[in-house]
């Protein structure tokens, strides 16, 4: 793979930035952040700038006054959520919302992954029916369950669906559909995630009637809304840089009994908490629930009101996401042997950046599927994840659910839209599909279970002659995602002796980094480790320490690297190319400035 090293500004661009350093005006620039306004608007967000009117979702008014209605006739209220880290932080932010006004009527719903499947079903609704429900609002699902929401309104309930997954050509009968994503709904950010959604409903609803909260009242509750936003596949620009941002500020002095006993069970610095504690910590402990077991134990945890509460769900959730970490190896093994026996013997590609692709591997179709009935389709996600990085291409992976459907998930490789992917196969070969840009879910006819990999296979071909155009910044977007590419892109080259505070502290301006807002990446050229060491229970970690000119040291670590390429030929003294980024650890309250190594290219 070869790299692309992004272009320094131009005098007429850099002027544009007066007052900023030239790393955060390059960085910025090339992040299409292209005037002075809008980069005081991305490095400074605003909360009261940043978030948009909630009554411009369509239904969002119309939502708000039906709910109102609910609570001052004390009516029953569901609250139906989808059972990942999307959908669970959704659901504690209306169980918040009504303990702060004091309303107590109301019950939560989380579907079980496995037994019930995703989205609303027809067994929940009866369920909601006899327990005497007559306003069920779902959080991060419906948009697509026209059935189920149709048999809710046949027995007398009304249903609010806040979703923000893209909308079927039929939509369920609702009383009323708030989801961004519709055609004619006039909100100017079509990216927050499920519960951003469900925020902005409750925010809709204290702009009708605050139930004598404080003005404000509610922004405690993006410690919630943060933790959502950075664990669902959705653009950390627009609004969801406000969720996040103000997320992560809320996170780090939430007094949430569950969040505060997780963190320090998982050796956090709370204070210190940043976007990658979130992502690798803390949503795999959320989704662990729906995986492994039942998903109330994780809306158990952000919900809990009490130390012992919190303590016990935290060690259950810990627990079932080792366990879930065995599980999900050994089907990444299976994968692998499966591939292995069918296309040969084919090198890794285990990151983007990561090494010149071996001709043996292109072997592989561009799109890799494959399945097992015996696979329990909730882990299939990460596993998918796994294999599309390191095999650089979509992987579509199936199983069977606890109904005997086969069920899978997929996961793109970064540039691929595997819904556009999905929606490009002929109708009816997939019976059910939906998700993100870079993830989805899908479901297969048994009869069917052997044609799809070809029309996959097919439609990713279609979608590669899609032609590119370039933005000012030298960005190419893809018109159509799906196109490969040899390419990766570098931000700037820098020296071992620029790696310091001065640095970290011009990204940090940046963060929180994430997908539309990738963490920034450097080529350190002809740079000699002093000392090379494997770290880890199993060893499986790398650590290169490199010394700037001053005699300080800089180690740049490559967790789960000890298996890498470029492991045998990193020698000490000998000089290398280095592809990394720039952080701060906290690991045992203890600040340390180090490197995180993306690829090494041994000279």
């Amino acid at each position: 793979m070869s790299y692309n090293i992004r272009k320094p500004l131009t005098d007429e661009q850099r002027q544009r930035y007066a007052g900023m350093s030239d790393t955060v005006a390059h960085l910025l620039f090339h992040r299409g952040v292209t005037d002075v306004e809008s980069a005081k608007e991305f490095i400074f967000p605003d909360y009261d700038a940043g978030t948009h009117d909630p009554f411009l979702l369509k239904d969002a008014e119309k939502a708000a006054i039906r709910v109102i209605y609910a609570i001052e006739n004390d009516e029953r209220i569901a609250i139906y959520s989808d059972y990942d880290a999307d959908g669970i932080p959704g659901a504690a932010i209306f169980n918040d919302f009504f303990k702060r006004i004091g309303y107590k009527n109301y019950s939560i719903y989380i579907p079980h992954r496995h037994d019930e499947g995703f989205g609303v079903n027809v067994g929940a609704v009866e369920q909601l029916v006899s327990e005497g429900v007559k306003l069920v609002i779902t959080i991060d699902c419906g948009i697509t369950d026209v059935g189920p929401i149709t048999l809710a309104v046949e027995k007398g309930m009304d249903v609010i669906v806040t979703d923000h997954h893209e909308p079927p050509a039929e939509l369920p009968p609702a009383f009323a559909i708030v989801d961004h994503k519709q055609v004619d709904c006039a909100y100017p950010d079509k990216n927050l995630c499920g519960s951003g959604v469900a925020y902005k409903l409750v925010q809709a609803i204290l702009k009708k009637n605050r139930f004598g909260l404080k003005e404000g009242m509610e922004k405690w509750l993006l410690d919630l809304v943060g933790i959502a936003t950075m664990s669902d596949m959705v653009p950390l620009v627009g609004e969801n840089r406000i969720f996040a941002y103000y997320g992560l500020s809320v996170l780090r002095k939430s007094p949430r009994k569950g969040i505060m006993q997780l963190l320090r069970k998982l050796g956090i610095s709370q204070r210190h908490l940043t976007e990658d504690d979130i992502a690798f910590m803390v949503t795999p402990r959320i989704n662990a629930a729906s995986r492994m077991g039942v998903p109330m134990d994780a809306f158990k945890m952000l919900s809990a009101d009490n130390d012992d509460d919190a303590y016990s769900s935290v060690d259950h959730l810990d627990k079932i996401n080792n366990e879930r970490k065995g599980v999900v190896a050994s089907l990444v093994k299976e994968v692998k042997k499966v591939l292995h026996s069918r296309y040969g013997n084919m090198a890794n590609t285990s990151h983007p950046l990561g090494g010149a692709r071996s001709e043996s591997n292109t072997s592989l179709p561009a799109v890799i599927f494959l399945g097992n009935p015996d696979w329990r389709p909730s882990l299939l996600g990460l596993v998918a994840n796994t294999c599309a990085e390191e095999y650089d291409r979509p992987v579509f992976l199936w199983g069977r659910d606890g109904g005997n459907i086969i069920k899978g998930s997929c996961r793109s490789e970064g540039r691929t839209n595997v819904v556009g992917l999905m929606r490009a196969v002929p109708a009816g070969i997939l019976g059910h599909f939906g998700g993100h840009k870079h993830s989805g879910g899908f479901a297969v006819k048994n009869e069917d279970i052997h044609f799809v990999e070809k029309h996959l296979n097919d439609a990713m071909e279609k979608m590669k002659n899609v032609g590119q155009n370039n933005d000012e910044s030298g960005n190419i977007q893809n018109q159509v995602e799906g196109s490969d590419s040899d390419t990766a892109t570098i931000d700037m080259e820098i020296t071992i002796d620029q790696v310091d505070y001065t640095l970290y502290e011009d990204l940090n301006k940046l963060a929180p980094f994430g997908i539309g807002n990738p963490k920034p990446v450097f080529l350190l050229r002809n740079v000699s480790p002093v000392t090379v060491r494997k770290f880890g229970k199993t060893n499986n970690h790398m650590e290169l320490m490199f010394k700037k000119g001053n005699g300080v040291k800089i180690p740049a670590i490559c967790f789960f690297g000890a298996e890498n390429e470029w492991v045998t030929k990193v020698i000490v003294g000998k000089p290398l190319d280095l592809v990394a980024s720039v952080e701060k650890s906290m690991f045992r309250n203890k600040a340390e400035l180090r490197l995180r190594i993306i690829d090494i290219l041994v000279k």
